[in-house]
């Protein structure tokens, strides 16, 4: 029986986590297929490793995870060697990037199949296919080539998280030491990833996970995260918790029970949420939440101008009002909203969208005059192929295009365009991309991220004094002596590297 290599390419320089993505395929496939990871935050020559495993002739199929930005850099060259060096292996590829990008991806000749969604179940039944040499073209979440044509299988519905299969975190602890995988950050000195949920029920158009989930939301139960996170803490020494759900909070229910669980604890984390979601929580709620060590929270605030978060589909209730309530009421309960903002989305012309950003710039100086401790995270809007919406065809018709061709998508701009730092979109001009960056650069000095554990009090203090005249008289423009500053001092942004 063949065995299974699964790769989660490098995603960061320095914060590691445990590759939780990886981790729930080789669950899935547990006690039937032997199987390996090789983690690429983890190897100085990732491929090396790679090929010393597949180069024993017991390993047949390779797996990769592939999230937008960093991950394909090592994702298109290392499947095109090993194509070239081991032309007979399976080479499936999973996530957000190739459910997204499937077609540039499948005619590139060195992916075979791509995993449209979730894998729990598609990835086990394919191997099972092929190792029985049954077809698999009616396998759900399939997306591959017959001849010149492209198939998609139907979705399957979303899993009861609950009946998946443990994460198998002592066999990772084999090949990867855990502790090495519990980083010092913001929350605590041995901090956590963990999924507690799938999906989200919601469908802005500039998110990447419309199309992988399509609106949909599936979470473990309170119980089961605790349990969980109860074990790792217990075995590794885990202090603190990111939760890498795209919706932790969907549930106040839910979030009440693992609140009272998690309490006693005494564990800080951290989680994302929709501010429309969170403002219907009672302030009871809020508070439970505070005292359970729930310390910091990222909003997709996305716009404060209610015409914007229409274009950009926001859904539920959301409003420019209520971002700035929600801002404002967090502060009694002492837990730090962090608000994420898109700036450049399409306009009719160039004059409305200098307004726009001006507009958002604006708003975010008046957030932080109501809570000088909201985190704010900014970026230029980036296209994501929502076949169907509007906002997408808005996109279509300014001239943009994707990369034609696997290769191109490993450059440097388009990997800035995956951080959404360079957007390459026709109606940004370069003035107003700098107009953004340099806002964001004298923001990040007059309101250095807390979440920055390295910088030290002088220096925020220094680096405040420093962008505090031009903060407050707008000035923003080439705001070098604060780049400087942050370059020497390697300023950590959120949105780019986490806490």
């Amino acid at each position: 029986m063949n065995k299974v290599l699964l790769f989660n390419p490098r995603s960061a320089r320095s914060k590691h986590r445990i590759p939780n993505a990886i981790m729930n395929i080789a669950a899935s496939i547990e006690g039937k297929y032997e199987w390996v990871i090789v983690d690429g935050n983890r190897e100085s020559e990732p491929y090396q490793k790679i090929k010393s495993y597949l180069s024993t002739g017991e390993f047949k199929y390779v797996g990769f995870t592939v999230m937008p930005g960093p991950q394909v850099k090592q994702a298109v060259p290392f499947s095109k060697q090993i194509r070239e060096d081991f032309p007979d292996t399976v080479i499936v590829w999973g996530g957000y990037f190739p459910t997204s990008h499937y077609k540039v991806i499948l005619n590139s000749g060195y992916v075979d199949f791509v995993i449209n969604g979730p894998g729990d179940h598609a990835f086990p039944n394919l191997v099972d296919a092929l190792e029985n040499n049954k077809p698999y073209e009616l396998i759900k979440n399939l997306i591959f080539k017959s001849g010149d044509s492209i198939l998609k299988t139907i979705k399957e519905d979303l899993i009861e998280q609950d009946t998946l299969p443990p994460l198998p975190y002592d066999k990772l602890n084999d090949l990867y030491p855990i502790r090495n995988y519990l980083g010092k950050t913001y929350l605590g000195k041995k901090t956590l990833a963990y999924h507690s949920s799938i999906g989200c029920p919601f469908t802005c158009s500039f998110c990447a996970v419309v199309p992988t989930y399509e609106a949909r939301w599936k979470a473990k139960s309170a119980e089961k995260v605790y349990r969980d996170i109860k074990y790792i803490k217990e075995k590794w020494g885990a202090d603190a918790i990111e939760f890498h759900d795209n919706n932790f909070f969907v549930s106040e229910k839910r979030t009440v029970e693992f609140a009272k669980l998690i309490k006693p604890e005494k564990m800080k984390w951290w989680g994302m949420a929709r501010i429309d979601t969170m403002a219907k929580f009672s302030d009871a709620t809020l508070n439970l939440l505070s005292e359970a060590g729930c310390t910091m929270i990222f909003f997709g605030a996305e716009s404060g101008n209610n015409e914007i978060l229409k274009q950009l589909d926001k859904g539920g209730t959301q409003t420019g009002d209520q971002i700035l309530a929600f801002a404002e009421r967090l502060k009694k309960f002492g837990i730090t909203p962090e608000y994420s903002f898109v700036l450049g989305t399409p306009a009719p012309t160039a004059a409305a969208v200098e307004k726009q950003i001006d507009f958002e710039i604006n708003f975010i100086k008046k957030i932080k005059k109501i809570n000088p401790k909201t985190e704010i995270v900014l970026y230029t809007y980036s296209p994501v192929p929502t076949e169907g919406s509007d906002l997408y065809e808005q996109v279509l018709a300014t001239g943009f295009h994707f990369p034609q061709k696997l290769e191109d998508w490993i450059s440097p701009q388009w990997e800035n365009f995956d951080l959404r730092k360079n957007p390459l979109t026709p109606w940004l001009t370069p003035e107003m991309i700098d107009k953004i960056k340099d806002f964001e650069t004298v923001l990040n000095g007059y309101y250095p991220t807390i979440s920055d554990i390295r910088m030290s009090r002088i220096k925020r203090n220094f680096i405040r004094f420093c962008a505090s005249l031009r903060y407050r008289s707008n000035f923003y423009w080439k705001p070098y002596e604060l780049k400087i500053l942050q370059i020497m001092w390697k300023y950590r942004q959120p949105e780019i590297e986490g806490m």
